[in-house]
């Protein structure tokens, strides 16, 4: 007899009356029995022992003690975190992992950067940090916390700075941009199309967790989600979910949002890479992705159905999204040297051999995708394609990777320096993240 999956089992306790997520379905449960009510309690009570589980597993593997740098800031201030975060096996040190060979790590289960799991995978869904919940209440999930310490996350809110309007450094002076604000923050400072983009980008909408049905996981019956509440200010503000693009549940990777800082020099969207233009991304991401990639359950939450002329002026508006400033980089992106450091320029000169063939100036991407084969060094699923985000302006954007596991520049450096077999010395990993700081 085929087990059923303790999600397939934990679903119909709840009274879900449909198969549920598990691996001969590729369908959210849709029918719910148990009342609301009900169902709130028991997650609720379920939560103290979901969240003691998942901080043993994070504090098993890093050190989480929020280390930061005040000397080195992120584009608005913020000191950035500084690593590496993981914690080694015992007896084990960089150098001699430098000197295994990928499988000699996976034969002795040494490889300290596994993916990062949701809080819940059974369940899945978008998990808002403590810093965006002080102002956003209405974002509070009653089945789950987020789990990363501040420290490692974007600032809240970030700074937003228009390719248009250089000029005017950060337009947001500091503030979060609402549906309360932007027109008056943005009043002839954008096109009138962008400005509408603008408004649909910040209108609370029905979303998976956050909607009018009993399924939901708010208190509250409402449409409560923008895309700025994880692009906060056309960035990011560290919420993650799961990537709603592939099945069996159990197979699914966390997915940490990335910014849409620069997403005008993009030339393929989302995780599953198949979308190659930014309004058909805006139209798929309101349609299914903000309900786990799942059109059946769209529909019965109250998705809400974008006119094309709506998705262009949501595209123009994201298309205006700049970078940050990087001072100490030339019209072609490469340091200057009369403004770089030393060891900025050893980073850079490391860079250009080791990493550039992916991430080339002025943007530091190709924007393609790469399956860099992870799980040479770990049992574990394969990781497949990871698509070559920009690194323009990343020091703004941690935690790094697709799912977040690495939570500082210092772990980045690392990871890669493991998976592309560098062999790096001390210095020179230092001198990378020097490096990658100017961006």
């Amino acid at each position: 007899m085929k087990m059923r999956s303790s999600f397939t089992l934990s679903l119909c306790v709840l009274g879900l009356t449909s198969v549920a997520f598990a691996g001969d379905t590729s369908y959210s449960p849709v029918s719910i029995t148990t009342p609301f009510s009900e169902m709130m309690k028991s997650d609720i009570k379920n939560k103290p022992a979901l969240m003691k589980k998942h901080h043993k597993l994070l504090n098993e593997r890093y050190n989480l003690s929020e280390k930061v740098d005040p000397k080195a800031t992120m584009s608005g201030g913020k000191p950035l975190p500084v690593g590496p975060t993981v914690k080694l096996k015992s007896g084990t040190s960089w150098d001699k992992l430098s000197a295994l060979t990928p499988n000699e790590i996976k034969k002795k289960g040494l490889f300290p950067y596994l993916p990062l799991p949701h809080v819940s995978p059974d369940g899945g869904g978008l998990v808002v940090s403590k810093k965006q919940l002080e102002t956003h209440p209405e974002l509070v999930r009653f089945d789950m916390d987020f789990d990363l310490p501040n420290a490692y996350l974007p600032e809240f809110p970030a700074p937003l700075y228009l390719i248009s309007r250089p000029d005017l450094g950060d337009v947001s002076k500091g503030e979060e941009i609402t549906i309360n604000n932007y027109y008056h923050k943005f009043n002839g400072i954008l096109t009138p199309f962008q400005l509408e983009g603008l408004r649909l980008l910040v209108t609370p909408v029905a979303q998976q967790q956050f909607n009018v049905t009993d399924d939901r996981k708010a208190e509250k019956a409402q449409d409560a989600v923008t895309c700025f509440s994880c692009h906060v200010n056309g960035h990011t503000s560290g919420v993650f979910h799961l990537n709603p693009d592939n099945r069996p549940q159990d197979t699914r990777f966390r997915i940490d949002t990335p910014s849409l800082r620069g997403v005008n020099i993009q030339h393929f969207f989302g995780s599953k890479r198949a979308l190659r233009t930014l309004e058909d991304f805006s139209e798929v991401e309101a349609k299914t992705a903000y309900f786990d990639g799942d059109p059946v359950i769209a529909l019965k939450k109250g998705a809400r159905r974008f006119t094309r002329e709506e998705i262009a002026a949501m595209a123009a508006m994201q298309n205006m999204i700049a970078f940050p400033p990087a001072p100490k980089l030339g019209i072609d992106g490469k340091l200057n040297p009369k403004k770089a450091t030393k060891s900025e320029l050893r980073g850079e000169k490391l860079f250009a051999t080791n990493c550039a063939s992916c991430h080339s100036a002025p943007y530091y991407t190709d924007n393609s995708a790469h399956d860099l084969q992870v799980e040479r060094f770990y049992k574990g699923r394969a990781e497949g394609l990871i698509k070559t985000f920009a690194l323009r302006g990343i020091k703004d954007t941690p935690p790094y990777l697709h799912d977040g596991r690495l939570l500082t520049l210092e772990d980045t450096v690392e990871f890669f320096n493991l998976i592309l077999e560098l062999d790096l010395k001390k210095n020179e990993k230092t001198d990378l993240v020097s490096f990658l700081r100017a961006l």
